[in-house]
């Protein structure tokens, strides 16, 4: 029997050997996952649940095996059952121990840490003319020999309301002379798009709710809505569980290709959008079966995925859509139980094959912005979406960035959650950081206390290797310099390189230094060299040389720094007080939608008028990579990075 187990945490990926019989509890607490364990480890709260299902497809480097776990005594099966968990699917991670290689999986709502997602929607100004409405209608009672409920129904709202030729949810129809019977005749009945029944209330309501959805690669944010005042009354946020099948859209459109990828991927954001709208509505206090129309936005694979659409084409050349049009049908249809059976589902259309439904999202609510300056609206995430131009001539394109701004492929990097490392600042004499959750940076701090960091997040990713670019720790070519390196104590040696120490394992929540290492900078200088290239080749597009104002969108972009993110070229010169975070600009054309029905025809008509250049085909496209791998670039020129020079 070996001493030691190698135990693998989904959806982190983080791994860790252990000692025999350790209980996965301890486990996670020694790689810096603190799952919760309100009753001490006493097998009565139920809080530390994870599960040891295995499912082969994932294609995990550890080996595991149900057997690889002692199983479940009398005192953990009780407490599972006490929370209608089966032992057979979930664990008690304090009373489950490790006998052999594992891999489980920490649901969120285990975590002590719960994720924190910085995607909130932004004041919006729109007409509120949602795409349902309330008519209340007093239908004339049934006699012998009368036409059916339906017809009579009809007939009222013609002769109250003047609207002709509806139809009617086959859900709602089933269970009309039911409802038509309890209110004595008299019902509120819910309109969609003056052509459909899609709910009828006995009686007089004013309930009418929606909701618009943001769906990312890796975090899902949901806007329940009014929609007779068009107030925005909660915002729920969740991650989106298909990272265990790949952090970035490459990866899932691969995993999609695998026998029954497609249907695990599909299930797998349904359920989640389903427990996203039970608990938005929980929050407000109304019932999810209340909520009649949703508006979703995404990504291109996201977007496919939703729809149950095999995302494969999208994999290859020529990288084609299934369907670029905006999607209008019942909400039943794509699996989401957790609204009123009638509900309808809008998803807005795809300009091109990588500048999907959140693009155009983005561009419906920042539209107004385009003018006669060259404007750059950049939302950065595992997939970059662009939008250049000015009011005459929009042009769009996409950039595989790949994940490392959000965490991945960075040794010590994390999502954006309480306890990451959110901002760095560095000179010869030292080193003090943020993290996110206290205001406080880590110098000001009393003796003995300290910000016990988990991780770095991408802001603080980007602020550490701009901070190591501009004091000399690094030179233009990413590379550790020795000669400064030796001297600076927060510089460690490592074999024939160096690494930056950011916090030691006896400051840090985690058993481990946190560091900086030279594949985490080669990893960012990947990304931004990619991103920079499609600029650059939407410039020649335009034919220009210089961007006037930028627009950054999205969780990543709206917590980066826009004076470091120059200074490593990650966004092109430009006047530091006309780069602006503009939020969660998705979620925010998302609610727009929602909210006005109108709007939903003109962004229709607005992205058919939206160039889209496929950058990476551009011959000049590798030139241009090459020279952005430069910090900041290898031939442009920065010249308003001098005005941020004692910015702080």
């Amino acid at each position: 029997m070996p001493k030691q187990h190698s135990i693998k945490f989904l959806p982190s990926g983080r791994k860790i050997d252990v000692a025999h019989e350790t209980s996965v509890l301890d486990a996670a607490l020694q790689v810096g996952i603190e799952l919760e364990s309100i009753c001490g480890a006493r097998q009565t709260c139920g809080k530390c649940i994870v599960t040891t299902t295995v499912d082969t497809s994932l294609g995990q480097d550890t080996p595991s095996n149900t057997s690889h776990i002692t199983e479940p005594d009398d005192d953990e099966r009780d407490c599972l059952n006490k929370y209608n968990l089966s032992p057979e699917a979930y664990r008690l991670g304090c009373a489950a121990h490790i006998i052999g290689d594992l891999v489980v999986t920490v649901p969120e709502s285990s975590l002590s840490r719960k994720q924190v997602v910085r995607k909130t929607a932004g004041a919006i100004t729109v007409d509120t003319q949602p795409m349902v409405r309330l008519i209340f209608v007093e239908v004339a009672p049934p006699k012998l020999g009368s036409r059916s409920d339906w017809s009579r129904l009809q007939t009222a709202i013609q002769e109250q309301w003047g609207i002709d030729n509806l139809t009617i949810a086959p859900p709602v129809l089933k269970q009309l002379q039911a409802t038509l019977r309890e209110g004595n005749e008299s019902v509120t009945v819910t309109l969609w798009g003056e052509s459909k029944v899609i709910r009828v209330e006995a009686g007089y309501v004013e309930s009418l709710y929606g909701l618009a959805v943001d769906i990312g690669s890796t975090t899902l944010a949901a806007y329940l809505v009014e929609l007779r005042t068009g107030n925005v009354l909660e915002t729920a946020t969740m991650m989106n569980p298909q990272v265990r099948y790949g952090e970035d859209i490459v990866s899932r459109i691969s995993y999609a290709s695998e026998k029954n990828g497609l249907r695990h991927l599909h299930r797998s954001i349904i359920n989640a959008l389903n427990d996203l709208f039970e608990s938005v509505a929980e929050s407000a206090n109304i019932q999810s079966d209340e909520i009649t129309d949703v508006v979703l936005v995404g990504n291109s694979v996201m977007h496919h995925i939703v729809l149950g659409i095999d995302p494969s084409e999208l994999g290859h050349i020529p990288f084609v859509l299934a369907i670029d049009d905006a999607v209008d049908q019942p909400a039943s249809q794509l699996g989401l139980k957790k609204l009123h059976a009638g509900a309808q589902v809008h998803i807005l259309p795809c300009i091109a094959s990588y500048v999907g439904a959140d693009n155009v999202a983005v561009l419906l609510a920042e539209h107004h912005q385009f003018q006669d300056d060259i404007l750059l609206i950049a939302d950065i995430g595992t997939n970059a979406e662009i939008l250049m131009g000015q009011k005459s001539r929009i042009l769009s394109t996409s950039s595989p960035t790949g994940p490392a701004f959000e965490g991945a492929q960075i040794q010590h990097g994390q999502r954006a959650a309480i306890g990451a490392i959110e901002r760095i600042r560095l000179d010869t004499h030292g080193l003090r950081y943020k993290v996110i959750g206290d205001e406080r940076w880590s110098n000001e701090l009393s003796s003995g206390e300290s910000l016990q960091p988990t991780g770095i997040c991408g802001s603080g990713i980007i602020e550490a290797i701009a901070c190591l670019f501009t004091s000399g720790l690094i030179t233009e070519n990413g590379k550790f310099d020795r000669n400064t390196c030796q001297t600076h104590p927060n510089m460690r040696a490592v074999k024939n390189s160096f690494e930056l120490v950011l916090a030691s394992a006896d400051d840090s929540a985690i058993p481990n230094d946190i560091v900086i290492t030279q594949h985490d900078i080669r990893a960012i200088q990947l990304a931004k060299a990619a991103f920079y290239s499609s600029v650059r080749i939407l410039m020649d597009e335009l034919g220009v040389t210089q961007i006037d104002r930028i627009r950054l969108a999205g969780a990543f972009g709206s917590y980066i720094d826009p004076l470091y993110a120059m200074q490593i070229g990650l966004i092109p010169d430009c006047d530091l007080n006309e780069v602006i975070s503009v939020g969660n600009a998705a979620g925010d054309g998302a609610l727009i939608a929602l909210i006005n029905r109108n709007e939903r025809q003109y962004i229709q008509q607005l992205v058919r008028e939206v160039t889209y250049i496929e950058t990476a085909a551009e011959p000049e496209f590798q030139d241009y990579f090459v020279e952005a791998l430069i910090f900041p670039h290898g031939s442009d020129t920065f010249v308003h990075l001098a005005s941020g020079e004692n910015h702080d």
